[in-house]
């Protein structure tokens, strides 16, 4: 009997014990839910004021996709110039100052030459030899057609008269390259300087003379660019070639001042590649001129590949933690929900977004403050 008691006094303390450890044992959550998807911020009304906090909805938006290359200003070789002379003198007049703008023909400085007095007299004598040979041709031509002078005088009045008018070309171009007029030249108004004129219209960019100086034939004495016909060569590497094409639009800065866009067009796509590269040269014609823009300058552009209409936000509605990005919705007065998304094109201040869980197309979006959203999100996690 004692036995019998004994072993129903251990059955009741082994019951007794199973519904104690039954009712300490953990619940478990078979659908697995990640309680990190549905973390939520509440904040008070101060609060939501102190970030001007702001709420928007969902937008159908048509934004472009851009390709961002890197490039450089530059000056085709007809707009920029390098001026010499091709007889040395002493500088005797310079008529203009470094960042000066000139037009073409406008006499930058003037040299003194012994030679090119010599030059003219020559012209001279040659066009005086030349009026009278011309009169002893002809007075043998007729004498010729008379058959009163021999054949051999008739020829070499014929070819005196050809020496002398081949030497009158070659002495009128050469001072016509001089700057000097021969059809206007007289025994009165010989000059004893020459000119050195501007052959295009642009600014002075270096002035290598100085007054007394003599300045060597075919030295480069003065630079000038027209910066109105500069334009943007592009660099473009082989795995973006076939976005490019021509006619299209184009937005660039330079690169130490982002802040100021320019616009811009595709004109020329250079059909090789440059060398020990795998890239070409793409050339945009400049829609407006600036001041500021100078040959040589590094810039950053944006061509223009296509409009794409999606669903988009403010760029600031959208936060980054780690390499994920989130937006944050509202789900009652004050209260916030993180929401996971991937992001898009990015043009104009919004950026197209696709939410990876389930939010109704109503739902109002935090638009400005998210980043404070996030933050208290964070606190203390270590995270940034």
């Amino acid at each position: 009997m004692k036995n019998n008691i004994a072993i129903l006094f251990f059955l009741v303390l082994a019951l007794i014990s199973c519904k104690n450890n039954a009712e300490k044992a953990p619940i478990t959550n078979d659908s697995k839910e990640d309680v990190t998807e549905k973390l939520v911020v509440t904040f008070t009304d101060s609060q939501i004021k102190a970030i001007d906090l702001q709420l928007g909805n969902f937008e159908k938006k048509n934004l472009t996709t851009t390709l961002k290359i890197n490039g450089k200003l530059s000056l085709p070789p007809q707009h920029q110039a390098q001026v010499s002379i091709l007889m040395g003198g002493v500088v005797k007049n310079i008529l203009v100052q470094e960042g000066e703008f000139v037009t073409a023909g406008k006499t930058l400085a003037t040299i003194v030459n012994a030679e090119v007095i010599q030059l003219q007299q020559d012209y001279l004598e040659n066009n005086a030899n030349l009026n009278y040979l011309e009169k002893e041709y002809q007075r043998q031509k007729e004498l010729r057609d008379d058959n009163i002078n021999a054949g051999k005088t008739y020829q070499q009045a014929q070819r005196e008269l050809q020496i002398v008018q081949a030497k009158k070309v070659t002495l009128s171009s050469k001072l016509a390259q001089l700057g000097i007029n021969a059809s206007k030249l007289s025994s009165k108004n010989i000059a004893s300087s020459i000119a050195i004129s501007a052959p295009i219209s642009g600014y002075i960019q270096h002035i290598n003379l100085s007054m007394g100086k003599f300045a060597e034939a075919n030295a480069v004495l003065f630079e000038i660019i027209d910066n109105h016909f500069l334009h943007l060569d592009l660099k473009v590497f082989e795995k973006d070639i076939h976005k490019i094409k021509i006619g299209q639009s184009i937005t660039f800065s330079d690169a130490n001042d982002v802040s100021h866009t320019h616009p811009a067009k595709i004109y020329a796509i250079n059909k090789a590649f440059e060398p020990n590269e795998q890239a070409v040269l793409v050339h945009a014609k400049i829609n407006e001129t600036t001041e500021t823009l100078l040959p040589g300058m590094y810039i950053e552009a944006r061509v223009k590949i296509d409009n794409n209409n999606t669903t988009a936000l403010p760029t600031e509605a959208i936060v980054n933690n780690g390499n994920d990005h989130f937006i944050f919705v509202s789900v009652s007065k004050n209260t916030f929900q993180q929401i996971k998304v991937t992001i898009g094109t990015t043009d104009l201040g919004f950026t197209e977004v696709k939410v990876i869980d389930e939010v109704p197309a109503e739902a109002k979006v935090v638009i400005k403050g998210a980043y404070y959203l996030l933050s208290e999100l964070t606190k203390g996690s270590g995270e940034e």
